[in-house]
């Protein structure tokens, strides 16, 4: 055992030599550069929907940021480099379980180091589907995420127990909402800014954009999540459609136009915190 033990250390070990690189640290700052633009985006597309400016605009969510980002001047150039440098991100978040697996071994952190190591490999799993959506898109593929949900959405509902792993999804997701809200009021997206290399006079405003983007964002994916439920509990999966959906269902209610841009607002906040992040980037994974 402690032969295997050691065999699994030296592999982790050179594993982190890669994760831990500088060069790779440096790409994954690219990441969070194009992170952050695409949220700008987002929010820039909300802002749209609420006050219909101009022709009806591409979805509120990421393949749409994409879509707007394709259709700019240079805009295949500058999708190679945001799905490079957002799977570059996905790798280097990745990387955190590496700093903390060790922690797995011992019955007391067992329990924490797990979670950590759960959220860390969810963020690498988000970013790096958005890596390779935005490859999607540099090759000229097409690619609708609000009509792909609601077609795997409706795949789902035929099978048996189709209904039931559908609602377990849109809780999850809508768990994910609650958590990020959670986050976002209680201010420990902070513990992912080197605060120490940040100028003090910074910190102030870096916690108050980024509270805004968390809140925002923790809305927007509850509701998504709602709206998933509400299909599997109606067989309707109309409602279906992710962040879009979400974002067109907050402009239907009362007031929605001015709800709806404060969750824009939000959005662009949390893409300027990201853009905060990728100057000061801390590898604390808070175990």
């Amino acid at each position: 055992m402690t032969a295997v033990r050691q065999r699994v250390h030296d592999a982790v070990a050179r594993a982190r030599e890669v994760t831990d690189h500088p060069v790779l640290t440096h790409l994954a700052r690219v990441g969070l550069v194009a992170y952050g633009v695409l949220h700008v985006l987002i929010g820039w597309l909300a802002f749209r929907i609420a006050w219909s400016v101009g022709p009806r605009a591409e979805d509120a969510d990421q393949t749409g940021a994409l879509q707007t980002v394709a259709g700019s001047p240079g805009g295949r150039v500058l999708l190679w480099v945001i799905g490079l440098g957002m799977l570059a991100l996905a790798l280097w978040q990745a990387g955190e379980v590496l700093r903390v697996w060790t922690g797995l071994l011992r019955p007391a952190r067992r329990l924490r180091t797990a979670v950590t190591c759960a959220k860390c490999t969810a963020k690498g799993a988000v970013y790096a589907v958005l890596g390779v959506t935005a490859l999607f898109f540099a090759v000229g593929a097409e690619y609708d995420a609000a009509d792909r949900f609601r077609e795997l959405t409706d795949d789902a509902l035929e099978i048996p127990g189709g209904t039931a792993g559908v609602v377990a999804v849109g809780v999850g997701v809508a768990a994910v909402g609650a958590y990020t809200l959670v986050r976002g009021l209680t201010g420990g997206f902070m513990k992912d800014v080197d605060l120490a290399a940040a100028p003090d006079r910074w910190e102030p405003l870096i916690e108050r954009i980024g509270s805004a983007g968390y809140v925002a964002k923790g809305v927007a994916f509850a509701l998504s999540g709602g709206l998933l439920v509400y299909a599997a509990a109606t067989e309707d999966v109309s409602t279906a459609t992710g962040l879009d959906g979400a974002m067109r269902a907050i402009a239907g209610v009362p007031t929605g136009q001015w709800l709806l841009t404060a969750v824009a607002v939000g959005f662009a906040a949390f893409g300027v915190y990201a853009l905060a992040r990728a100057r000061f980037p801390d590898r604390d994974p808070s175990t």
